[in-house]
């Protein structure tokens, strides 16, 4: 089973790459109100039961993929 993880730093946390980001872009002329820069990891779990598959994401996710101090994660399913 196919899963994605986005992970984007928390809204307290600065992120210095998405104002960099932002800048870039309305400097080119583009209106934005914010820019976020994360991470996104497609995980590919051998499991065949789709909710402990999606137990296994997660315990992935949360043992070293993220950090949860300053960062946010959702988990999807893909089809």
């Amino acid at each position: 089973m196919k899963f994605g993880l986005k992970i984007l730093p928390k809204p307290e946390v600065l992120d210095t790459q998405g104002r960099a980001v932002q800048s870039t872009l309305e400097r080119q002329g583009f209106d934005l109100q914010g820019c976020h820069v994360g991470r996104y990891i497609v995980l590919e779990v051998v499991e065949d039961d789709p909710q402990r598959a999606k137990e296994t994401a997660t315990a992935m996710a949360e043992k070293g993929l993220y950090n949860p101090l300053i960062e946010d994660y959702e988990l999807e399913a893909i089809l």
